[in-house]
């Protein structure tokens, strides 16, 4: 009995691991460079300060609904089909600067 219990919270720990935020440049890299790297469909280019200015503006929590929700030719969810509101705050924080 105790080994199973052992076991069961070694298993909860390891499953509530992925409900951690992932960190920007990782959701970046996994599902946002690919348009946002060279400014596909107009998507504001990484790093690009001006272009991201008037969006960043708006508010955080109206990025990450535009995100959900899809804007233009960004389908809903962008690229990341596992990404909470969190990751995507981060991935917007990240390629603003």
């Amino acid at each position: 009995m105790k080994k199973l219990l052992a076991m069961t919270a070694v298993a909860a720990l390891t499953l509530s691991a992925n409900v951690f935020a992932q960190e920007g440049e990782a959701v970046y890299n996994k599902a946002c460079q690919v348009c946002h790297s060279m400014g596909v469909a107009g998507a504001p280019k990484s790093h690009d300060v001006a272009a991201w200015e008037p969006r960043i503006a708006k508010g955080i929590d109206t990025l990450v609904q535009s995100v959900k929700s899809g804007l233009n030719a960004m389908p809903p969810g962008g690229m990341c089909t596992d990404c909470t509101d969190e990751d995507y705050k981060n991935a917007i924080e990240f390629m603003s600067k």
